[in-house]
C-alpha cells in the first residue's frame, strides 16, 4: 500500500510538472516567433532597450507590491483546503484590496522618482516620460499578480495553464505591428498594452473562479496584516533581485553598450525559459504540498526529495538537447547577431542542473514561514551574483558572464543546502544523489562537445548523448510511477468501446 502511494505521489508531480511544462512549452513556441521578429525588426540594441525598462518596471514593482502575488498563495490556499466558503470570500476580499493598495503605491512611486529612474538606468538622453508613462503597467502588474495568487491558492489549475498561452500569443499579435510601424519608439506603449492584455486574460479566469467583490473596509486591511508580514520578506529579497539585475544591466549599458545589454538579456533569458519549462510548476503545484507538511521536518525533506528526483529526471534531457542544438536554436529564436551569445548560454545551461536541485530546497523556507532566513540568503546570493558577473565581464566578457552564473549558482547551492541541513536536518536522499551522477555527466559532455567543429561527428554524438540521456529519465521515471500503466488502462479502454 505504501509503494502505491509513493508511486502516486510520483505520479502527481510528473503529471503537473508535466501539464505546466507542456504548456509552458506552447508559449516558448509562440514565443519564438515572437521573439524572432522583434530581434529581426529592432536588432540588439532594441531588445536592450526593452530589457532595460522591463528591469526598471520589474524592480519598481518588486519594491511595491507587498509580496501579495505570492504570500497569498500560502494563506488562501490553508482556508481553501477547509471548504470555508465564508472565510475563503473574506480572504479573496482582502487580496483583492491589498492588491489595489499595492498597484496605487507603485505607480506614484514609478511617477514620483521617474527623474532618478531615467538618470540611474541610462547614461544617454532623458527618459523621464517614458517612465511615467510606464506607470500603469506597475499599478496592472500588482492587480495581475494578486489575481493569479488567487487562482493558485484556489488550485484552479487548468486555468493558470490556459492563461501563459493567450498571454504570449496576445504580446504576439501586439507588439510585433507596433515595433514593425514605429521601430523602437513603439517600445513603451507596446509594454503598456501587453499588461493590460494580461490583466484582462488573468481576471477573465479569476472572476470565473471567484466574482469580483471588494471592501474598502478598515477590518480587510487589518486582516491582510499576517498575509503582508510573511510577503515583507518576499518584498526585499525581490528587490534585492531585481536589483541585482538592474545593476547587472546597467553596468553592461555604461561599460560596454545596448547591444551587451541585449545579448546578455538574450543569452540569459533563453537559458531560464527553457528551464523553466520544468521550474513552472513548483509555485503551482509544489508550494502548496510542501506548506501542508511545514510542521513536521520528516515529511518536509520527503516531499523535497521526491520533487528533486522528478524535476532532475525531466530537465536532463532538454539541457542535454539545448547545449547541442543552441548553434541552431539562438539563430532560429532571435538572429545571427546573437551569435556571440552562445559561450555564455552553454555554460548559464550547466548552471541550471545546481538550480534544480536547490529550487525545492529554498522553497522550505518559505512553506516554513522563515522569511528573515530566506531573505538573508537571497540577499548573499544577489551580492555575490552582481560582484561575480562584474568581475567575469572585466576578465572574459560575455562569456564571462556566464561563468559568473555557474560560480553564483553554486555559491548558492552551497549556502541554501548548508543552511536546510542544519536548520532543519534536511538530507538529499541516495536517489537523488544517485541521479543527479547519472544524469549531469551527459551536460558536462554535451558542453565538452561545443569546443569541437559543428561537423557530421558533432552531430551524430550530440543526438546519441540526448537519447541516452532521455532513456535513462524514461526508464527511472517508469519505474518511480505508475501513470504509464494508467495511460495503457484508458487506451485499452477506448480500444473496446
Amino acid at each position: 500500500m505504501e509503494k502505491n502511494t509513493e508511486k502516486d505521489t510520483y505520479t502527481h508531480i510528473l503529471k503537473y510538472t508535466g501539464i505546466f511544462g507542456g504548456v509552458q512549452g506552447l508559449g516558448i513556441l509562440v514565443g519564438i516567433v515572437r521573439n524572432k521578429l522583434v530581434a529581426v525588426i529592432l536588432g540588439p540594441a532594441g531588445m536592450g532597450l526593452i530589457s532595460l525598462f522591463n528591469s526598471t518596471i520589474n524592480l519598481v514593482s518588486n519594491s511595491t507590491n507587498f509580496g501579495i502575488s505570492f504570500s497569498a498563495i500560502k494563506n488562501l490556499s490553508e482556508i481553501f483546503d477547509t471548504n470555508d466558503h465564508i472565510k475563503i470570500s473574506r480572504v479573496v476580499k482582502t487580496i483583492r484590496l491589498w492588491s489595489l493598495i499595492a498597484a496605487v503605491i507603485g505607480m506614484l512611486v514609478c511617477i514620483v522618482f521617474s527623474d532618478l529612474l531615467s538618470r540611474f538606468t541610462f547614461s544617454w538622453g532623458d527618459h523621464t516620460l517614458h517612465f511615467i508613462m510606464l506607470s500603469p503597467v506597475i499599478g496592472m502588474m500588482a492587480v495581475t499578480g494578486g489575481e493569479m495568487a488567487i487562482l493558485k491558492g484556489m488550485r484552479q489549475l487548468m486555468s493558470l495553464a490556459l492563461i501563459p498561452i493567450f498571454t504570449v500569443l496576445s504580446a504576439l499579435v501586439i507588439s510585433v505591428p507596433i515595433y514593425m510601424s514605429f521601430g523602437e519608439s513603439g517600445i513603451v506603449p507596446s509594454l503598456i498594452l501587453m499588461a493590460l492584455a494580461s490583466m484582462l486574460i488573468t481576471m477573465y479566469w479569476s472572476l470565473k473562479a471567484m466574482p469580483y467583490r471588494i471592501s474598502f473596509s478598515m477590518k480587510y486591511i487589518h486582516r491582510g496584516n499576517d498575509m503582508i508580514k510573511l510577503g515583507l520578506a518576499f518584498v526585499l529579497a525581490g528587490i534585492m533581485g531585481s536589483g541585482a539585475e538592474f545593476l547587472i544591466r546597467s553596468y553592461l549599458n555604461n561599460a560596454a553598450s545596448l547591444s551587451t545589454v541585449g545579448l546578455y538579456n538574450a543569452g540569459y533569458m533563453m537559458t531560464m525559459t527553457y528551464a523553466g519549462m520544468v521550474f513552472s510548476a513548483m509555485e503551482t503545484d509544489f508550494f502548496p504540498r510542501l506548506s501542508a507538511h511545514n510542521n513536521d521536518n520528516v515529511m518536509t525533506a520527503h516531499t523535497v526529495n521526491q520533487q528533486i528526483e522528478v524535476t532532475m529526471l525531466l530537465i536532463s534531457p532538454i539541457l542535454t538537447g539545448f547545449i547541442i542544438f543552441l548553434p541552431i536554436l539562438l539563430p532560429l529564436l532571435y538572429s545571427g547577431k546573437f551569435l556571440p551569445a552562445m559561450g555564455m548560454m552553454n555554460i548559464t545551461a550547466l548552471a541550471m542542473y545546481l538550480r534544480a536541485v536547490k529550487l525545492p530546497v529554498a522553497y522550505i523556507n518559505l512553506a516554513k514561514g522563515a522569511s528573515k532566513a530566506y531573505l538573508i540568503l537571497e540577499s548573499f546570493y544577489d551580492v555575490f551574483v552582481v560582484l561575480a558577473v562584474i568581475t567575469g565581464y572585466k576578465l572574459y566578457g560575455l562569456t564571462g558572464t556566464g561563468i559568473a552564473l555557474m560560480a553564483a549558482s553554486v555559491f548558492d547551492f552551497v549556502i541554501v543546502s548548508l543552511y536546510a541541513y542544519f536548520k532543519y536536518s534536511f538530507r538529499f536522499t541516495k536517489d537523488v544523489v544517485k541521479y543527479t551522477l547519472y544524469e549531469v555527466p551527459f551536460g558536462i559532455a554535451a558542453y565538452a562537445l561545443t569546443f569541437t567543429e559543428k561537423d557530421i561527428t558533432y552531430w551524430i554524438l550530440g543526438i546519441i548523448l540526448c537519447i541516452i540521456s532521455t532513456a535513462v529519465s524514461v526508464k527511472i521515471i517508469h519505474g518511480k510511477t505508475s501513470l504509464w500503466n494508467k495511460l495503457g488502462e484508458k487506451i485499452k479502454k477506448k480500444l473496446h468501446r
